[in-house]
């Protein structure tokens, strides 16, 4: 799977995981890491790209496992992983 697809992926996923009570939420995003893990160098950009949408998703998952409110958290999520997205297009 290419970065793009697995950007494509995370996107899809973090839509869907939105609407879903913290229970289904969690196990969704918790299958989101291996998606997002770097594999393989790339260049500086693409890099801080795709670790600004790893932590904006771990941020997801801090505040649905500790019970606080995370719908402002899903924007800036998605905005991340479709930036990342875009450079790796």
């Amino acid at each position: 799977m290419t970065d793009s697809e697995k950007a494509t992926a995370i996107i899809d996923a973090l839509k869907a995981a939105e609407h879903e009570p913290a229970q289904v939420a969690l196990p969704i995003l918790n299958g989101l890491v291996g998606l997002v893990q770097a594999h393989g160098e790339q260049p500086l950009e693409v890099e801080e790209a795709r670790s600004s949408a790893f932590m904006a998703i771990c941020e997801i998952g801090k505040a649905l496992h500790r019970g606080q409110p995370a719908d402002a958290l899903w924007a800036p999520a998605i905005g991340a992983t479709e930036r990342w997205q875009s450079l790796v297009r």
